[in-house]
């Protein structure tokens, strides 16, 4: 027998009823089909689900975990249905440190004026492709490397690179640095979701690394003045902190800016979304 939703709705009304006859009223059944359910469900898991006395029903320990996971999967098929039945009617963008810069508010104002029947979610999650992999998300803002046999993806713009450090670093008084000069420095890099790595200096001479796995933790090292960061232009938009200072790497490279989603399944926004962005990184009006 194979395990269906009824299944689970029936352990989950058990329990949030606290009783097989409450929970058959609340579905719409027969006590005894709601018995001969949740036996059903018993037999296809192979574990004792619930605790019954005369007066109580409790769920078992292996009960607690699928409970757990039964209320997870109704919603999810909940949402489908929703979704199914009415369209999509949420977008949600992942990214994992900067979503996009100094465009950010600009791209929520216009995508609300745009398309109002369509919500527009922006979440940070700190993943090589900004919680697409983790389906948190239905399209990502990235700046670093792309699998594209697993993504489809569109360039929608550049940011230039910015050395960030302390406020009292004495380059502070600088307009720009050079890449020459941040090589005789410790550089903090997030190796996860980060966008600069060694290789942008000749191999013979290349800073000293110091590794970090958030946006907050690498702030904190450069706001000590040990070390500095190098980043895109969209760090410098998004995270203006007390004691950071940004000036600009006047000869590396500028970073790429894609949009990537899932080849086989793209949210029906996925093409306007890229063009408002695109659109946003050209400066056009």
């Amino acid at each position: 027998m194979d395990m269906e939703l009824r299944h689970l709705r029936c352990l989950v009304a058990i329990v949030d009823t606290g009783s097989f006859t409450d929970a058959a009223a609340e579905l719409g059944l027969s006590q005894a089909a709601v018995s001969r359910t949740l036996l059903a469900l018993e037999k296809i898991l192979g574990v004792r689900l619930l605790h019954r006395t005369s007066r109580t029903v409790t769920p078992t320990t292996a009960g607690v975990q699928v409970l757990a996971r039964a209320r997870h999967l109704l919603a999810e098929a909940d949402t489908l249905m929703r979704e199914a039945a009415t369209g999509h009617t949420q977008l949600t963008i992942g990214h994992a440190w900067s979503a996009m810069g100094r465009h950010t508010a600009e791209f929520q104002r216009r995508w609300a004026g745009r398309y109002p029947d369509v919500e527009l979610r922006l979440i940070r999650a700190n993943t090589p492709t900004g919680g697409l992999a983790e389906g948190l998300c239905d399209l990502a803002v990235v700046r670093t490397a792309i699998d594209t046999r697993r993504y489809a993806h569109a360039l929608v713009g550049h940011e230039r690179r910015y050395c960030a450090m302390a406020g009292d670093d004495p380059w502070a008084r600088r307009r720009t640095i050079a890449l020459d000069d941040i090589r005789e420095r410790t550089l903090v890099v997030d190796r996860r979701t980060g966008t600069t790595t060694a290789d942008l200096w000749p191999e013979d001479a290349r800073p000293s690394l110091e590794h970090t796995r958030d946006i907050d933790d690498w702030l904190a090292a450069i706001a000590t003045g040990r070390c500095v960061g190098v980043t895109p232009e969209a760090t410098v938009a998004q995270y203006r902190r007390d004691g950071i200072t940004y000036r600009r790497v006047r000869d590396a490279a500028p970073v790429p800016v894609h949009v990537i989603w899932r080849q086989h399944d793209p949210h029906p926004a996925t093409h306007a979304a890229v063009a408002l962005l695109a659109d946003l990184y050209r400066g056009h009006s």
